[in-house]
């Protein structure tokens, strides 16, 4: 802090002796031997760090005395334009300075439907007194409460107006979220399989490979830690949902839901045999091609080896 103060001292005392962009001119003139021109060099060097600083202090200061840049007087476009990179939080502070503009319902339209993409209520009438800066508020806590307790949040939602009592509506809202603890959602499906048959008719994995597309489906409806009647459940209902979104390759590789159902298995295993630090021998392509086609035979060779080179290369598919 005293070095930088005093070369901003320094600067100015060079500024009345005439410094000019090319160096400055000393009243010395007896000095020029080979050493006094190092020393210069050094001063010069100082100097020019005194003028950085000089000028950066005289700018922030110009721009203190300004004060900062009203939003207000912006084009409204490029004002929003602005705003809409805040957060909620960042949002409402911004109101206390700029409260006509920060309050637009606009701004918090979309921060709704940025963080959850479907909600009944976007496709209703508003009722009176509507604000989408209040249904943010009742989403978030919504959210809160879904992740400590799931039936309660889903009933809040409710109670709002904010869901419809309609498994696809829940559906759809759980789909389009990303802000519900996993946790609590695999719960939640699991004794709500009349919303889970809607969130799986909700996916499309047409042209999709085969474990792309269970990585994509795990991402949203995440597997259980260990295997049992659940875990059999989401495999069955991924397979007769890949080939309902893929009846020409289906034919074509001679493919049927309980063919899939056998290769989610494979992959799930065969995922865990590669990934895994605690198995010492993994298994080979060799070994992998071997095993499936014992169980599924009417799938080709290629293809299941194309099947492990994506588990190999790109990693697990329930991670």
């Amino acid at each position: 802090m005293g070095q930088g103060l005093w070369r901003v001292a320094r600067n100015q005392q060079l500024q009345h002796q005439g410094y000019s962009g090319q160096g400055y001119l000393t009243r010395e003139h007896g000095r020029r031997t080979a050493t006094n021109n190092v020393s210069n060099t050094s001063h010069r060097k100082q100097a020019q760090g005194g003028i950085d600083i000089y000028h950066l202090l005289k700018t922030r200061k110009s721009k203190e005395q300004g004060g900062f840049i009203n939003l207000e007087m912006l084009p409204p476009e490029l004002s929003f334009t602005i705003l809409s990179y805040l957060n909620a939080t960042d949002l409402c502070l911004a109101s206390c300075v700029w409260q006509d503009l920060a309050n637009d319902e606009l701004l918090w339209q979309g921060l709704c439907k940025s963080t959850w993409g479907h909600c009944s209520i976007y496709n209703k009438n508003p009722p009176l007194g509507f604000s989408f800066r209040k249904l943010y508020m009742q989403l978030d806590e919504g959210s809160l409460t879904f992740n400590a307790n799931p039936d309660e949040g889903v009933n809040y939602f409710m109670s709002k107006g904010i869901l419809d009592d309609s498994p696809k509506e829940i559906a759809k809202f759980i789909f389009c979220t990303r802000t519900l603890n996993w946790k609590k959602l695999r719960i939640y499906l699991d004794e709500r399989r009349d919303v889970l048959d809607d969130l799986v008719t909700l996916h499309n994995f047409r042209n999709q490979f085969l474990p792309n597309a269970l990585r994509e489906f795990f991402r949203h409806i995440h597997a259980p830690e260990e295997r049992g009647e659940y875990l059999e459940t989401l495999i069955t209902k991924f397979s007769h949902r890949f080939c309902a979104c893929n009846p020409d390759l289906m034919r074509e590789l001679g493919l049927s839901p309980d063919a899939v159902y056998v290769l989610c298995y494979s992959l799930i295993l065969l995922s865990i045999d590669l990934t895994s630090p605690h198995v010492k021998n993994k298994m080979s392509k060799r070994e992998f091609i071997r095993n499936t086609r014992r169980a599924a035979q009417n799938i080709s060779e290629d293809f299941v080896g194309h099947l492990y080179d994506n588990i190999y290369l790109i990693g697990h598919v329930a991670a």
